[in-house]
């Protein structure tokens, strides 16, 4: 699959998690988000509202100030006062703005040159960060069934038992265009959709509220889910080589560094046969979850480990051999397949052994005429053609999405105070104007090709070694599989000891691992305590005085 096509799925699930799906796997039509470029004399202003509130996490009370609104990026970094009165004439990007919307939380009562700071986006590209504002860490939560479809409105807002800021203060940032954002300026698509612009845009974003807010000493966290993990790599490094900027840690949720390990349909990239080694063990547990396996009685975590092992030997070296794969060693390699997937031997050699995720997630329970989820396997549908090669959508995306949007929608206005005479735009459609190609440290131009930004995190590690990053994935996730995130981690280019500073989590949940209860409160429970372990490295890890 060529990098266009990849991330064209990607934005198919933002407007329900922000992860990479299949384009057919949204039911609602994209917004196609508009500009200002038909009137360049209108300004774009940064604009706000301010409200109160007191949410409990873990018994104790956090009272916070809450911000809503808008801050207006320049592409290039700069911040206007007055924006954009440029006569909208040229090809270049001097008049190019970014209205970026926000959810900003501060906890009452604390010195703000010592409390963490959390920035917080979903990913896409073009979608909003309504997900885990909604879903995760903000003070409201909305309730949502855990792997069925959720009725219709009305839909419970309830107090986040599980909100992250008894830790850290919390800002949620929604993409260029998406939210309550807006652009302004003839070249602004171009200037700020693209993997690189993209990121830009959001170091340009957080240099200007850390101005904004006086938050320059306040200890520093990115909080990225989905394509969100892909721009924190960017922006881990671009902070630190472009803006001085020092991060105490990274937090990937859901993570996709390399597009090459998380392509949708393989077969349109023979050769990558990497990619279904790492999709196995998500197979597996999900056959697991549905009581399809011929061995149902053994232990998650004992079929992981075992899947792992043959995923990573025999059946890499199988799938490397390619026409050369002895008939006999590829009738044992399907004959395990079917032990670790519950998938007919036959179904698997006729797929020469590689099956992807579409296909699976159709044939898995195919007996019964029903769809298995993608991006949380533990959701299923009705099929919508028992013949049909793949999956035509997504269940969990139905299930849950509405409740997202509307929940938010009656929120920031019911309590927020802010939006009552805008439009909120979960999710855009980005993907006729994006600029794929990505320039990576090592690289003296932008280069064509699939996004890989692996490189990126590793020289960020690099430059600042002390900062810490957290990986967390859901075993149950097929749209960006758990272990192709830690296979990505261990093939980091950088010295073997700095692999110490990368720490794993796993959830039985999905791709929104925090869709599921219990593995809400494990999420935030690991990352709050990350928070407050590496909130001051310098304390902490035998810095001297020079005094």
């Amino acid at each position: 699959m060529t990098s266009i096509r990849l991330a064209a799925t990607l934005l198919a699930a933002t407007m329900f998690t922000a992860a990479p799906l299949r384009a057919d796997d949204s039911k609602t039509t994209h917004t196609d988000v508009k500009t200002t470029t038909d009137a360049p004399k209108e300004k774009l202003v940064a604009q706000s509202a301010g409200s109160d509130g007191s949410v409990t996490v873990g018994g104790k009370p956090v009272a916070y100030h809450a911000v809503v609104g808008t801050l207006v990026v320049h592409p290039d970094g700069w911040q206007p006062n007055i924006v954009n009165d440029g006569d909208g004439k040229g090809d270049d990007r001097k008049d190019a703005l970014a209205a970026m919307s926000y959810v900003a939380y501060f906890a009452k009562g604390a010195d703000a040159s010592k409390r963490p700071i959390t920035f917080i986006y979903n990913g896409g590209p073009g979608s909003s960060t309504v997900w885990l504002h909604m879903g995760a860490f903000g003070p409201k939560r909305v309730s949502t069934f855990d792997h069925s479809h959720t009725p219709a409105a009305p839909y419970s807002l309830v107090d986040n038992d599980e909100s992250l800021l008894d830790a850290s203060d919390l800002v949620f940032i929604d993409a260029p265009g998406t939210g309550f954002g807006q652009l302004s300026g003839k070249e602004a698509k171009k200037a700020f959709w693209g993997t690189d612009e993209d990121a830009h845009a959001f170091a340009n974003f957080i240099e200007a509220f850390l101005s904004q807010y006086n938050r320059w000493n306040s200890p520093k966290y990115l909080f990225g889910e989905s394509y969100g993990t892909t721009r924190s790599a960017q922006l881990a490094y671009l902070l630190q080589s472009e803006k001085n900027i020092d991060l105490n840690g990274v937090i990937l949720l859901s993570q996709i560094l390399n597009f090459d390990f998380n392509d949708d349909d393989p077969q349109d990239n023979p050769g990558n046969d990497t990619i279904y080694a790492l999709a196995l063990p998500t197979y597996a547990a999900t056959a697991w979850y549905h009581h399809r396996l011929p061995n149902q009685t053994i232990a998650l975590k004992d079929l992981l480990a075992q899947v792992e092992s043959f995923a990573m030997g025999d059946y890499t070296q199988a799938l490397l051999a390619g026409a050369n794969l002895d008939p006999a060693k590829k009738d044992a390699i399907a004959a395990k397949l079917h032990e670790f997937t519950g998938l007919p031997v036959e179904y698997l050699k006729r797929a020469n052994l590689r099956v992807n995720g579409g296909e699976f997630e159709h044939e898995l329970q195919i007996d019964t005429e029903t769809a298995t989820g993608r991006l949380d396997t533990r959701f299923s549908g009705p099929v919508m053609d028992p013949l049909d090669r793949e999956v035509e959508y997504d269940p969990q995306s139905n299930a849950i999405s509405s409740a997202y949007v509307s929940a938010f929608n009656a929120y920031v206005r019911n309590t927020l105070h802010f939006g009552q005479d805008r439009t909120y735009l979960p999710e855009i459609d980005v993907f006729k104007d994006w600029d794929f190609k990505h320039q990576p440290p090592t690289a003296s131009q932008p280069q064509p090709g699939t996004v890989n930004v692996m490189a990126d995190l590793a020289w960020a590690m690099k430059g600042n070694p002390t900062m810490k990053v957290m990986l967390n994935g859901g075993y149950y996730d097929l749209a960006t599989p758990f272990y192709a995130g830690l296979f990505e981690m261990s093939h980091l280019p950088m010295p073997q000891r700095l692999q110490a500073n990368i720490e794993y989590k796993q959830y039985e949940s999905g791709h929104m691992v925090y869709a599921n209860l219990p593995s809400l409160k494990q999420l935030h429970d690991n990352v709050a305590d990350f928070i407050h372990r590496t909130e001051a490295p310098s304390q902490k890890e035998g810095a001297v005085d020079a005094h």
